[in-house]
């Protein structure tokens, strides 16, 4: 099934009113925190079989350490609760790391890696993959991927997840702004770029850009991090931080949409994930 967009609007839209209501009730102490409807529903109608999917992986996952079912605007959910510190901690430890290890949310992962397949991309390419919960979305929705992580703490991670639900996400643990990603015989790929412009991330996502041919770049979509917050207030904040990397790498904006992350989870605004093309 593909998600479509009004869909997928509508969706999002229930996901921030989700976060938001959760963010004013909740009263736990955990490092991160997020919360996952259980049912297809009216305001969340995913295909039962991928929510599923969604709470396995995070079952499976050892940053989380706790869960509990709570009901918010209706809505019957799971909570996990989890602590990233170390991995966090170890993540910055490479002089190619853009960003600490800090998880988007599994959903809003499923609406992103949802949006590349709608805009018929075939391959989901996430860069700085994390504990690989954007590769395995895209798994989940039948897209080819793989996961590049620099950090081997990570991709152990990735790897114990992947043997317990017994999916192969492809994670890979390489620099990835030496990676060749012309190697991989990709059709229409879409990167996801795990890093905020502000801290690093439009090197990252510069470094890739070079290092892939014309033929490639044609073919291909660029999913860029960006952020509002009051935080970066002394940066440019256009398109998320993106303007200027946007503008010197000839891309155009082809969709954006505004998602829940844990780096978020205190702010009123969210995470934006901007959907670029080579123009």
């Amino acid at each position: 099934m593909i998600l479509e967009s009004k869909m997928i609007e509508n969706i999002s839209k229930n996901l921030i009113s989700l976060k938001q209501e959760f963010r004013r009730v909740y009263c736990g102490t955990s490092h991160v925190q997020e919360i996952m409807p259980l049912d297809e529903s009216d305001d969340f109608p995913i295909p039962q079989n991928d929510l599923d999917s969604l709470h396995i992986f995070l079952q499976n996952n050892s940053i989380y350490y706790d869960k509990f079912e709570t009901k918010i605007n209706d809505v019957n959910c799971m909570v996990y609760e989890g602590d990233i510190n170390k991995y966090w901690l170890n993540s910055i430890g490479h002089e190619s790391s853009t960003q600490p290890f800090s998880p988007t949310w599994m959903l809003t992962a499923y609406i992103i890696t949802s949006m590349a397949k709608m805009l018929n991309y075939k391959e989901i390419l996430d860069i700085g993959s994390g504990d690989g919960r954007i590769a395995y979305c895209g798994k989940v929705l039948g897209l080819n991927v793989y996961g590049i992580e620099i950090d081997d703490m990570l991709v152990d991670l990735q790897n114990n997840i992947s043997k317990k639900i017994m999916a192969n996400f492809n994670p890979i643990c390489s620099d990835a702004v030496k990676f060749d990603y012309n190697s991989l015989g990709l059709t229409q790929p879409a990167f996801f770029i795990g890093g905020l412009p502000q801290m690093g991330g439009d090197v990252l996502a510069s470094k890739i850009i070079s290092n892939l041919d014309n033929s490639l770049k044609e073919k291909s979509c660029m999913v860029l991090t960006g952020s509002y917050s009051e935080k970066y207030s002394f940066n440019d904040t256009r398109d998320g931080g993106w303007k200027k990397l946007i503008d010197e790498s000839g891309l155009e904006i082809i969709k954006s949409n505004s998602l829940p992350t844990a780096w978020s989870f205190n702010q009123t605004t969210e995470t934006p994930y901007i959907f670029t093309k080579f123009s």
